[in-house]
């Protein structure tokens, strides 16, 4: 069984993350970058499909600028047997991000795309079930538990009313969800045997994709500060001041 990864590179989600002073997008200079912490989530649930072979071979997926392959090799470290870089310095769209990998499906013809329900960067949500759509195959978004047996995959989806149980025939689009797993670290001889391991390199046009945005960013600013609170003496004069202050009550 072979899964196909994805492996987004955002900005390290401890890191604050600001406007630029043009308002134009997020200020990325000297920022610390990462592997999104869903697609993490992603490569440990592959590489533990593998440990209890389930899985043959990973193969760990991103697009983005030269940079990526960073976050290619981690996966790499984590587990991953091999990667494909689809080299762009744009920033593509779900859409775009979803043809690439139906083209590297149709040359490369995984069981199962594993990826993070969505990017803590543009937060879309939008990128598996339009792989889904676009492969024609089986979806469960929002995985919080997966089972693998006789070609069907049984996953537990996280839903808005609790938990819901679907049975997928392979090959199959899944999403990760927080609760699916804890990603561990790489050890440092798997980063040393990442270094030996292969990346192909492809890009967006050499697999017939078109890029063009269709989406028009306006502007980009942080959200508003926080007023400081205030301090009353009694019920009554808070009160007072939700009703003719703040008048959040009538």
């Amino acid at each position: 069984m072979k899964i196909l990864i994805a492996v987004k590179r955002v900005a390290d989600y401890n890191v604050k993350v600001r406007a630029k002073s043009d308002n134009t997008g997020p200020d990325l200079a000297n920022v610390k970058m990462a592997i999104n912490p869903f697609c993490e989530i992603a490569v440990e649930e592959a590489v533990r499909m593998k440990e209890a072979g389930v899985a043959s071979e990973i193969v760990a997926v991103s697009i983005g600028p030269q940079a990526a392959q960073e976050q290619i090799r981690t996966a790499l470290a984590l587990g991953a047997d091999r990667g494909i870089h689809v080299l762009t310095d744009a920033e593509l769209e779900p859409l775009a991000v979803a043809k690439c990998f139906k083209a590297l499906c149709d040359k490369e013809t995984p069981d199962m795309v594993l990826l993070g329900k969505q990017a803590i960067d543009g937060d879309n949500n939008q990128t598996g079930q339009m792989i889904g759509a676009l492969t024609g195959w089986s979806q469960a978004t929002f995985a919080s538990d997966i089972n693998i047996e006789d070609g069907y995959a049984t996953v537990v989806r996280e839903v808005d009313a609790g938990l819901q149980t679907v049975k997928l025939k392979l090959p199959a689009v899944v999403t990760a969800d927080l609760r699916l797993n804890e990603p561990r670290y790489a050890s440092l001889p798997n980063i040393m045997k990442a270094k030996k391991k292969t990346i192909d390199n492809t890009s967006p046009e050499e697999l017939g994709v078109d890029t063009a945005p269709r989406v028009t960013l306006l502007k980009a600013a942080p959200p508003p500060e926080r007023q400081p609170g205030v301090k009353v003496e009694d019920v009554a004069e808070l009160i007072d001041k939700l009703k003719n202050e703040a008048k959040v009550i009538a």
